[in-house]
């Protein structure tokens, strides 16, 4: 039970503006065997896919805090995320496992008012690719 709460804490703070590596986690968690694989998956793609959410959640009010001092983005990081965005549009939320610049697009879709709905279901997706893959990795590797 804790393990599964660890790593939906670890990927849940792994994809706000926090430093974290659910990767890590993951893996020592699929190395020590004790734990099915899938449940792993699953509830490290929820807590980093609800961690992403957070980032949108943020961005449709970030206008009022990204001028002080204490806001983690750098003004010129989120501009970057949001011409990309606007760019690319919704499909560039597929980005949202990178680290740093994912969560600066999650950001970026909340400014940009994305609709939730299509946030979600393509960060998902993008999440459970990138868990999958390290699942694999570690997998082939033990």
């Amino acid at each position: 039970m804790y393990a599964y709460l660890g790593i939906f804490a670890s990927a849940f703070v792994s994809a706000t503006l926090l430093p974290a590596q659910s990767e890590a986690v993951l893996g020592a968690l699929l190395a020590a065997g004790s734990h099915s694989a899938l449940l792993l998956i699953a509830v490290a793609t929820l807590g980093n896919t609800l961690g992403a959410a957070t980032n949108w959640l943020l961005g449709l009010y970030v206008h009022r805090f990204k001028e002080h001092r204490w806001f983690p983005v750098k003004p010129g990081r989120l501009e970057q995320a949001e011409r990309w965005y606007r760019r690319w549009g919704r499909w560039s939320l597929l980005l949202s496992w990178a680290p740093v610049f994912g969560d600066a697009l999650c950001l970026a879709a909340g400014v940009l008012r994305e609709s939730f709905r299509s946030f979600f279901f393509i960060v998902l997706a993008a999440k459970l690719m990138r868990y999958v893959a390290v699942a694999a990795l570690v997998c082939s590797v033990i």
